[in-house]
């Protein structure tokens, strides 16, 4: 399963960068913040930061203060930082500017071929890609990340009439000959994070904070006397895999400098980078729909057609071979992670032209990620993938029924039909709709990139009891993609919503996941495929809306599988990954590690997996399907696989 591909927990740069601002320049400078940060101010209920109570803390980030400027820092309005930024095995810049009272700042990164900024302009954060294209960030956790972020740039811990925050000591910690104490901040609006400081230097020595997919640390050293005020020089972030630690190093520091606003101000749209063959406004194209995905033909630099997955947040991707094919220049090696719990390499490489039917974008950023380690699991190849990039500067129009994408210049749509309007956030790269599911409220990704119909994620799945409220004891594997295998409870439910519009008894996996995407406390779920085929589905992300006009296939129930375990290609034919327990695969004895070489007397080199896998999900119940069976040693056996409704 190709689920949520790089979208979700990509950490190519980490949250460092969060793709597009850093986070934490130093203690008090870090990411880029949220509207809630003048209603966080406005808070009556918490203590402020310099309000005498005992044992919380605050006496000791007094000391921070007194050991790092003391009053010298209450006559500081700003902050203007260059730094170095190595990530990857690449080395880039950065550049920060802070306005401390107004809880305003943005930074600028160059880094290999991308660039980018992240910003907060004293109402709402938002972001800038290598292309120049903007996005508001709103969805996911970017709001309470961004009030933690706004908290420790505008120097709150010190002066609480900034932003109001609850503090807590957490206890003393050793480390080797080393101490600490350890002081837990939570900003109104915000998310808990610890603070170490030095016993012997009163100094910040790191931060650690529990994001959406990862516990990043950030540690603080190479302290240096700038206008009499001691800061950290060098800044190191870790999620535990040290080699995609992130470090940023300061060339130069310089406080207060003159304020001016526009560097904090949502940047204009950026010059087309894209157009349509022959003056056109509208470009339609035909996909293939294999295993739910959206498979559509495009040129690279001219070359092709070359078939790449479509995925609504998914961002430009191709396999090393088709890059060396290609002969791209690669560099870096980041951090990308799916669904999967584990992580993988990934470089980057400039592509000049990339064509969609008629759309021409030029100079597009390109991961090179071994995406084709997932041909096996689709049962095609897979090349790459495209997504945000493509969907950001045209209106995309999925029509299911019709298996067509069609492209519109924004300026040249306009909306006349009945379907459901339904408004969004990004969340990342992925447009992000409030809903319900059986009345319980959350926030709903919209993914093309994943198979099934819904994804309940697993933080959302145990605050609600929804495995007992669901009475689900089916359990196994229940998509794959990058990092591996998902595994999940599947059950039905009764209603889920999007906005306005209505899906009658979904098929619901409650993930199992540790790590990775689907870990993530902020997102109740993610709508994959299974949902977005009842209707045609246009993503305009220019207005930030989704349009649901329903079809044909919005009358049929939905159906989880039959058979009751998990294949997938092998050079034998089909290789059983996962038996689901008491299921018809079970009940044949088929088991984990059996092969499948032939299917109905038909050798199974030549049968396709996605058709395969259609038959077993959508034949009706009692069709009994004959499978040959070799087990480990040569030994095989003939069974008859009766399809029946597990859920």
């Amino acid at each position: 399963m190709l689920h949520r591909m790089l979208h979700v927990s990509f950490l190519a740069l980490g949250a460092l960068l969060v793709m597009t601002g850093l986070l934490l320049v130093t203690w008090i400078a870090e990411g880029s913040a949220s509207p809630q940060v003048a209603a966080a101010s406005a808070g009556s209920g918490v203590v402020a930061a310099t309000a005498s109570a005992p044992n919380d803390g605050r006496a000791i980030l007094a000391r921070v203060k007194q050991a790092t400027g003391g009053a010298r820092w209450d006559a500081v309005i700003g902050e203007h930082r260059v730094a170095t930024l190595k990530a990857g095995g690449m080395q880039g810049r950065l550049e920060l500017w802070i306005d401390a009272r107004g809880c305003r700042f943005v930074e600028r990164y160059e880094l290999g071929p991308m660039k980018g900024a992240g910003a907060f302009d004293g109402a709402r954060a938002w972001s800038q890609d290598s292309s120049g294209q903007s996005r508001l960030e709103e969805g996911g956790e970017r709001s309470t990340a961004n009030t933690n972020e706004a908290f420790r740039r505008c120097l709150a811990a010190w002066y609480p009439e900034r932003m109001k925050a609850s503090f807590a000591l957490a206890g003393e910690r050793d480390e080797g000959s080393r101490h600490f104490s350890v002081v837990v901040i939570t900003p109104v609006g915000g998310r808990p994070y610890e603070v170490w400081v030095d016993a012997a230097t009163n100094l910040i020595d790191r931060e650690v904070e529990k994001t959406a997919a990862d516990t990043l640390t950030v540690f603080y050293s190479d302290y240096r006397e700038v206008d009499g005020l001691r800061v950290a020089f060098s800044i190191r972030q870790t999620n535990g895999e040290t080699k995609y630690d992130q470090v940023v190093e300061a060339t130069s520091v310089t406080f207060d400098e003159p304020v001016d606003a526009t560097r904090f101000e949502l940047p204009a749209p950026p010059p087309p980078d894209f157009a349509m063959a022959a003056g056109k406004t509208v470009t339609t194209v035909p996909f293939d729909l294999i295993n739910n995905h959206i498979y559509v033909d495009v040129k690279l630099d001219g070359r092709g057609p070359y078939r790449l997955l479509c995925d609504t947040g998914g961002v430009n991707v191709v396999t090393p071979r088709l890059a060396r094919e290609l002969g791209l220049a690669t560099e870096g090696a980041l951090q990308g992670r799916g669904t999967g719990e584990k992580s993988e390499d990934l470089a980057l490489a400039k592509v000049r032209t990339l064509e969609v039917g008629d759309a021409r974008l030029n100079d597009q950023v390109f991961y090179i990620f071994d995406v084709g380690s997932l041909s096996d699991v689709e049962g095609a190849p897979v090349l790459g993938l495209i997504g945000y990039e493509v969907f950001k500067r045209f209106v995309v129009s999925i029509d299911y029924a019709h298996r067509t994408l069609r492209l519109t210049v924004p300026a040249a749509f306009s909306y006349q039909g009945q379907g459901a309007v339904v408004p969004f956030k990004f969340n990342e790269h992925v447009p992000q709709v409030e809903g319900t599911i059986d009345g319980i409220p959350g926030a709903f990704d919209l993914d093309t990139g994943a198979r099934d119909s819904v994804t309940l994620l697993a933080p959302f799945a145990e605050k609600h009891g929804l495995a007992s409220r669901y009475h689900a004891t089916i359990e196994g594997i229940t998509g794959w993609g990058l990092g591996g295998a998902s595994r999940a409870r599947v059950a039905r439910a009764g209603l889920l919503t999007l906005g306005p519009v209505r899906v009658e008894k979904p098929v619901v996996e409650l993930s199992l996941q540790k790590q990775g995407a689907f870990v993530d406390p902020y997102v109740a779920g993610n709508v994959g495929g299974g949902v977005l085929q009842r209707f045609t589905v246009t993503f305009d992300y220019a207005r930030q809306q989704v349009i649901f006009e329903p079809n044909e296939q919005s009358r049929l129930p939905d159906v989880f599988d039959r058979a009751g375990m998990w294949i997938n290609r092998d050079a034998r034919g089909f290789e059983v990954k996962d038996v689901i327990a008491k299921g018809p695969a079970a009940e044949v004895g088929l088991a984990v590690g059996d092969h499948i070489v032939a299917v109905d007397g038909k050798p199974a080199a030549e049968v396709a997996l996605p058709a395969l896998r259609a038959r077993l999900r959508t034949e009706p119940v009692g069709t009994a399907i004959e499978l040959r069976v070799e087990r480990k040693g040569g030994a095989t056996r003939r069974v008859f696989l009766k399809l029946r409704d597990l859920v």
